[in-house]
């Protein structure tokens, strides 16, 4: 009888201090795989120009996100501009090791500071939406074979994007012409018109039009639909030149000359040079249900997106 006691003493004992014991091992394994996951991405830092301390990289992220793309844009596009803008960063700094400008020379980035000027009464409900966005793709980068991209972006097309080859002279092939659709339902720059006097004109041009070399003037397109070059009586520029000389919004571009009025009518389609993600077009094909991955391997062509942890090789060569 005594040993029947003890052992179902002995029963009782371990049916209580087993589960506690498979408690406390699941609390450690928790634990620890918190810990992992706070170790995961690369801690890379950037400097910004005008900063007096380098950032964390999705503290900087942010920042990007916040200046380059509307809060109120849909969350897969957000993210999208994430993973661009990390990539961009990481590229154009070497990793870190140089420091990157805060303006339109790189890309836009705006301070805590700053965000929380610009958005007033909205800054809470708008920085947990950017932090959403940028902590879903936290270490996230595009890479075409194993190299990270220049992972150009601007804000809108004309209906297709631009190829490197026609922007730059440089074939990229991850940077060719796509199908950018339905921006024209969502961005409120997709069409702009500019009146130009012809005295400003030729102030611009450095040069004294006459009527005639307007009723010369041809506009040689490229398959994109945008200005490579413009050509009338003893004068030539690339549309990338006249884009800048008249401040247009992109080299999709039509002029016409009013003679009754001596006015220089210009109708420009899209905003930005057109290379890469059209941040308007992933917020179109968002609306319609994309992912952010899909959206960066349609602007990108070719390209995959890669996770950077702490054990990858490109950590190993953190600064």
């Amino acid at each position: 009888m005594r040993k029947l006691w003890i052992t179902l003493i002995g029963v009782v004992l371990l049916l209580f201090f087993i589960p506690l014991l498979l408690f406390r091992e699941s609390a450690i394994s928790t634990h620890e795989d918190e810990q992992d996951e706070q170790l995961t991405n690369c801690p890379f830092e950037i400097s910004v120009n005008g900063l007096d301390e380098p950032l964390q990289l999705e503290a900087y992220v942010k920042g990007v996100v916040a200046a380059e793309m509307p809060a109120t844009f849909q969350k897969e596009a957000l993210k999208a501009q994430a993973i661009a803008a990390r990539t961009f960063a990481l590229r154009t700094t070497d990793k870190g090791k140089k420091p990157i400008a805060a303006d339109v020379t790189a890309q836009v980035f705006y301070t805590e500071a700053e965000r929380k000027k610009n958005w007033g009464k909205e800054f809470s409900k708008k920085e947990m939406k950017i932090s959403e966005a940028v902590d879903a793709t936290a270490g996230e980068i595009i890479i075409y074979g194993d190299e990270l991209i220049s992972a150009m972006f601007f804000s809108t097309s004309n209906g297709k994007t631009e190829t490197a080859q026609n922007f730059s002279g440089n074939d990229i092939p991850y940077l060719q012409s796509v199908e950018s659709e339905g921006e024209a339902s969502v961005a409120p720059t997709y069409e702009t018109k500019t009146d130009i006097t012809l005295a400003d004109w030729n102030a611009s041009m450095g040069s004294n039009w006459t009527p005639a070399m307007f009723e010369d003037l041809q506009l040689i397109r490229n398959a994109t639909g945008r200005v490579q070059k413009l050509v009338t009586t003893g004068f030539e520029k690339s549309g990338r030149e006249m884009r800048e000389i008249l401040g247009l919004r992109s080299t999709d571009f039509d002029i016409a000359y009013d003679m009754t009025n001596d006015l220089i009518l210009v109708k420009t389609v899209g905003y930005g040079h057109g290379v890469g993600m059209s941040q308007y077009g992933a917020e179109a094909l968002a609306a319609k249900g994309w992912t952010a991955e899909k959206i960066i391997q349609h602007y990108y062509t070719g390209t995959k997106i890669k996770k950077i942890l702490i054990n990858d090789p490109e950590c190993l060569k953190t600064p």
